[in-house]
């Protein structure tokens, strides 16, 4: 029997999709991409593989061919974990960025090796069963012969715009008539078809030591930057193993460090402690309570959380159940908190997911991380490269202080749950610092109210800014928020089109094929048959 209910209690909710074999991916047409691949005979990393590339062309706010990627994987047997995050530059060293308080958010200085197209490689090659290269064909055509903007991320294009009109390259791609696209106008990128159709022939050489390597590092000197073929030949993915924590009988699994993953399960560990399930759902001891354990989490992950080679503590040492219950006690029922750093015991957008009716699951995420990344745009290539460099530290003595060849500290992060070893629901909740605080909202309906994926998701959310502001979107009650108001919580009320809370796609495993749920808040879709 399923863990949850079919009830949609939310007045904005979408119906999932039943079959067995599912795509859910944040655009419409890159599901379906998805879908064309598993018709062609394909599995569930040939549908993935396929969604991911089509959505660097029709969600470029989000992703580009520059990005940077992470998967978790139920290949039929067992969970594995893919890493294929870039690293920084060889030159990039503190003292590169002296005088700076923080890293630059946008620019060339903000630009990582990106590590997104070794991850479409790797995948493929082992586990795939279609040509590399057929993954490619909807990507190569919506890109050659345009497509028409969606609603959502005609208002995000808008955002980039705004701020990043100026960097190298932005406008030449993507202000073709000057401006930001409106919904329903068509996007053509020929140099982005080029370019896909070259990472398809070389199974990714001409990107990171190739043609496409160079023309990168050329751009790179001519601005100034630090980036070098060097960097780019030099890059590795790493096949980890995910990290867990149980609650109450399930386990969320997690990409260990450099990424937020590990938030979501501090976040649960902490909430173990308490009786969740007595508290009404959305009532304000429940959000508080949350909301107190996820400002823990946060403080620990900001202090410790680096490149994992450079780590002071071990993410077992964070996950240890004695000092989780520890951090617990430190939660006050009646006040909102501004936690520090713990010290533990020395003993984190696209998001996208498939399965197929062979059992396999797969859990992606692929990330420019800010919208359009950098705004760094190879002339003539397509190639919106990403600003994960922001995400490293310059405080002297940071576990994530910038350094040469080093990754940076990930806010995407792909999610998995399973029960007593086996695997239930590949999901993600894409967007910034929203990641782990989705995944632990989530999983926390799913398991304490036996709420179904798609109610889980459509469910109003909570996000935690800074300090005691956490914003909040429509649909909570005016008593409960003026009751967590009189904690001490200040909470803002989000624009009702706010992209600010997550979007998240979710399949769940049922007895014989899944439920598919893709989100409300975004133009996405669930597809299957």
């Amino acid at each position: 029997m399923d863990m949850f209910d079919y009830q949609f209690p939310y007045a904005s909710q979408r119906m999932p999709v039943l079959a067995r074999n599912c795509v859910a991916t944040s655009q419409p047409l890159a599901a379906q991409a998805g879908l064309r691949m598993m018709l062609k005979g394909g599995n569930a990393v040939d549908a993935i593989l396929a969604s991911a590339i089509s959505l660097t062309v029709l969600e470029p706010t989000s992703n580009g061919i520059g990005s940077d990627a992470f998967c978790i994987l139920w290949d039929g047997k067992q969970l594995k974990g893919l890493n294929a995050s870039g690293r920084s530059p060889a030159a990039w060293t503190p003292e590169r960025f002296k005088g700076m308080s923080e890293m630059p958010k946008r620019g060339w200085e903000s630009v990582t090796v990106p590590g997104a197209i070794s991850a479409w490689v790797e995948l493929s090659a082992k586990y795939g069963r279609l040509p590399f290269a057929d993954l490619f064909e909807p990507a190569i055509k919506y890109a050659s012969d345009g497509y028409l903007v969606t609603p959502t991320i005609s208002r995000l294009w808008a955002d980039g715009v705004a701020t990043l009109s100026n960097q190298p390259g932005f406008a030449q791609c993507f202000m073709p008539r000057g401006r930001a696209l409106e919904p329903g106008e068509k996007f053509v990128s020929k140099p982005h078809a080029q370019t896909l159709q070259r990472i398809a022939e070389t199974k990714g050489e001409a990107f990171y030591r190739g043609e496409l390597a160079e023309k990168i590092a050329a751009f790179a000197k001519e601005n100034g930057a630090a980036l070098t073929t060097a960097d780019m030949a030099a890059h590795t993915l790493d096949w980890v193993e995910p990290i867990g924590i149980d609650y109450r009988g399930y386990t969320l699994h997690e990409i260990p460090p450099n990424g937020q993953g590990i938030a979501a399960l501090i976040a649960l560990g902490i909430l173990e402690n308490f009786d969740v399930a007595s508290m009404p759902v959305d009532s304000p001891d429940a959000m508080h309570l949350k909301i107190e354990a996820m400002k823990l989490a946060f403080a620990d992950i900001n202090e410790y959380v680096s490149d994992i080679s450079t780590m002071r503590v071990t993410p077992a040492q964070m996950l240890d159940k004695a000092y989780l219950r520890e951090r617990a006690k430190l939660i006050d029922m009646k006040k909102a908190g501004d936690p520090p750093f713990g010290t533990p015991s020395k003993g984190g957008t696209v998001y996208l997911t498939a399965a197929d009716e062979s059992g396999m699951m797969i859990s992606y995420i692929q990330s420019n991380f800010s919208g359009f990344g950098s705004g760094v745009v190879v002339p003539g290539t397509g190639i919106s490269l990403q600003n994960r460099g922001a995400g490293f530290s310059l405080r002297p003595g940071h576990a994530n202080i910038v350094a040469p060849n080093k990754r940076p500290f990930h806010t995407i992060i792909p999610g998995f749950l399973t029960k007593g070893g086996q695997p239930l629901m590949s999901f993600g909740v894409m967007g910034g610092s929203m990641q782990a605080q989705g995944h632990m909202q989530v999983v926390s309906r799913m398991v304490d109210y036996h709420q179904n994926p798609q109610a889980a998701s459509d469910a109003p959310r909570w996000r935690i800014d800074s300090g005691l502001t956490v914003g909040i979107e429509h649909g909570i009650a005016a008593d409960t928020i003026a009751n967590l108001k009189s904690r001490g919580h200040n909470m803002p009320l989000a624009d009702r089109w706010s992209t600010d809370f997550g979007r998240a796609q979710l399949i769940y495993k049922l007895e014989d094929g899944y439920f598919a749920a893709s989100e409300r808040r975004t133009d996405g879709q669930a597809v299957g048959f």
